[in-house]
């Protein structure tokens, strides 16, 4: 069993930093505000004030501060990634996500000191390209990717030294992660170096007489009956006429919910259970918070008798994507 079992859990801003760990995380992740992450939406993360306080706030009750720089710098723009790797490390936080190669050589080298983890957008699936991570750049943990069955995500861990970080929790993306192009074919903006799927310039919402709309950069995505709630539009996550029917023909929206995986996920030696949302409130991240805490120190205290209490999954479901869940790949016994 992993010695450490954490939760991290998402910090779009500082209230959101200050709901998480007043509900129970042991890290919050982050980022600044701009491309160099992935969620960089107009209001959301952290100026260098704010960022200053929020740190402050969690050290001083036994909190880490993790910051997402897990976007891809271009030739023309590479100083300014290489700042926020700079900015990070004299703030003091604890580690920073990475995903592009360049960018961990520049940290490694620069900064030795400083706490590397592999992101998600890093794509990393299988334990070979872990350990090339470890050996070249000395990352201490790596976040999989949301596209693997149970059985391997333990062959992974089972075959590399580096701690391993897994999503237990919230929206899930079609895309394979770190690869994303449909966004940026739509809105010539890639989330992979802008940091943003959709961004917010080019989304509109208008009412109709047919309904609320949803469009990106003109195209249409949705649309939405008086009764339904209209969505943040995303390529991916829309409903388009495909053979004379309209359907979600991508993906429909569900989240992520592993609740029943705990026991699991503590045995095989996961070391951190990620939540997903930067993007979204600070109800959002204390309840989900509150929620997983709950679950993760009962599965610590007796993992043989593990169970789900109902009001937990009441309390997820009602902020889920379209208050829906799934195990995604992590139930594919084929693989």
């Amino acid at each position: 069993m992993a010695s450490s079992f954490e939760l991290v859990c998402p910090a779009g801003g500082l209230p959101a930093l200050k709901t998480a760990v007043d509900h129970g995380a042991d890290c919050v992740y982050t980022g600044f505000r701009d491309e160099t992450n992935a969620r960089n939406f107009t209001g959301l993360n952290f100026d260098d004030k704010s960022l200053k306080e929020g740190i402050a706030y969690a050290h001083q009750r036994g909190v880490k501060v993790l910051i997402a720089l897990n976007t891809f710098p271009q030739s023309g723009n590479w100083p300014q990634w290489t700042a926020a790797v700079d900015k990070a490390a004299a703030f003091g936080v604890d580690a920073i996500i990475l995903a592009d190669a360049g960018l961990m050589e520049y940290a490694h080298r620069t900064h030795p000191q400083l706490r590397l983890h592999l992101s998600v957008q890093g794509s990393a699936t299988n334990y070979e390209a872990i350990n090339f991570y470890r050996e070249r750049f000395n990352i201490q943990r790596a976040v999989l990717p949301r596209v693997l069955s149970m059985a391997q995500v333990e062959h992974v861990v089972k075959n590399t030294p580096v701690e391993i970080e897994v999503f237990g929790f919230g929206g899930l993306c079609v895309m394979v992660e770190g690869r994303c192009a449909l966004s940026g074919y739509a809105t010539g903006m890639s989330p992979n170096s802008y940091g943003a799927c959709s961004p917010g310039k080019v989304v509109r919402y208008e009412e109709t007489p047919t309904g609320m709309e949803t469009r990106l950069n003109g195209i249409l995505v949705d649309r939405f009956a008086k009764d339904e709630r209209a969505g943040y539009p995303t390529l991916c996550k829309g409903r388009f006429e495909v053979d004379d029917a309209t359907y979600y023909a991508i993906e429909e929206p569900a989240s992520l919910n592993t609740l029943e995986l705990l026991p699991d996920l503590l045995r095989i030696g996961i070391r951190a259970i990620k939540i997903e949302g930067r993007q979204r409130s600070p109800a959002y991240v204390g309840q989900v918070t509150k929620v997983w805490r709950a679950a993760m120190d009962a599965v610590k205290r007796d993992p043989d008798h593990f169970t789900i209490h109902p009001v937990w999954m009441t309390e997820l479901n009602k902020i889920s994507e379209g208050q829906s869940a799934t195990l995604g790949a992590y139930n594919r016994p084929w693989k």
